[in-house]
């Protein structure tokens, strides 16, 4: 008998699907469903699996086959659509099996969304980028707001608002994340680069010199924001001014020295000649 799922999916899930923490709460009835009768969700919030562990977990199943049953729900005549368990549903098909146990939920497609979040988000199957995809489409596909999905993945707003703000980032940056090259807490900081063509540079030298959150945040803060120039102010050498005037003004070389508003003041001649004219020029009046 399938069983109506209730809300409050981040205290109650593990109740529901059993697989969580062995809670005791009543289980919907296992059933024994054709895997080709069961599809995986397009939407699921998790979108990597690891070919080695999947392999693992198929000998696993070929050798004891499926301890806990994955969670589907009804879509159709004999057709269902997986909500948790997807890694059992792949290891299982490369197993060979032809049927796999499962316990079947009558959920809508929202329901059945928040429910393959929140198992994945206990298990921390999601990496940041898919965590934050996640609250994407609950909240532009299935219309809920950032404060309603958070309620319903058992989270706080903020958690979720800080979480999608990884969204914003350059595609590159978000596969660092999602390879583990930097954090989120490092792609946060990347976010407060203020152009966005400097953000991949900045995320790869964050990558490189493996600097913690608290030193990318400092060293964002400063990236690509250039320092005015501080104007130089002319240096304007007074007496050398004041003896090419003269110079020019006489017709010959002269010198001004300057110290502390006390100096001296010379002129050249080149002959006896030259300087009676000199003393006459300064003497005439």
């Amino acid at each position: 008998m399938a069983q109506k799922a209730q809300m409050g999916l981040g205290k109650g899930l593990s109740a529901l699907l059993g697989d969580l923490d062995g809670g005791s709460a009543p289980q919907p009835e296992v059933a024994k469903l054709k895997i080709s009768r069961i599809e995986p969700n397009r939407e699921q919030p998790r979108t990597k699996f690891e070919e080695a562990a999947l392999e693992e977990l198929a000998e696993s199943i070929r050798i004891h086959g499926v301890i806990t049953p994955v969670v589907v729900r009804r879509i159709g005549e004999d057709r269902y659509q997986l909500i948790a368990g997807e890694r059992r549903y792949r290891a299982s098909r490369l197993a060979g099996l032809d049927e796999l146990p499962a316990r079947v939920l009558e959920v809508d497609e929202t329901e059945a969304y928040e429910m393959a979040m929140v198992e994945n988000l206990q298990r921390e199957d999601l990496d940041p980028i898919e965590e934050a995809e996640g609250y994407r489409v609950l909240c532009e596909t299935y219309g809920l707001s950032k404060e309603e999905a958070a309620r319903r993945v058992g989270k706080s707003r903020p958690a979720v608002a800080n979480a999608m703000r990884l969204l914003a980032l350059p595609e590159e940056v978000k596969a660092m994340v999602t390879a583990g090259e930097i954090t989120a807490g490092h792609a946060r900081a990347v976010l407060s680069v203020p152009a966005e063509k400097d953000r991949l540079p900045a995320a790869r030298i964050i990558a490189e010199k493996g600097m913690s959150v608290r030193q990318a945040e400092a060293f964002c803060a400063k990236f690509g924001v250039e320092k005015p120039e501080k104007p130089v102010k002319p240096v304007v050498d007074y007496t050398a001014d004041l003896a090419d005037r003269l110079s020019r003004d006489m017709g010959r070389r002269v010198q001004v020295t300057c110290k502390k508003g006390r100096g001296t003041l010379v002129l050249h001649y080149d002959n006896l000649d030259d300087l009676d004219a000199l003393i006459a020029r300064i003497t005439k009046n």
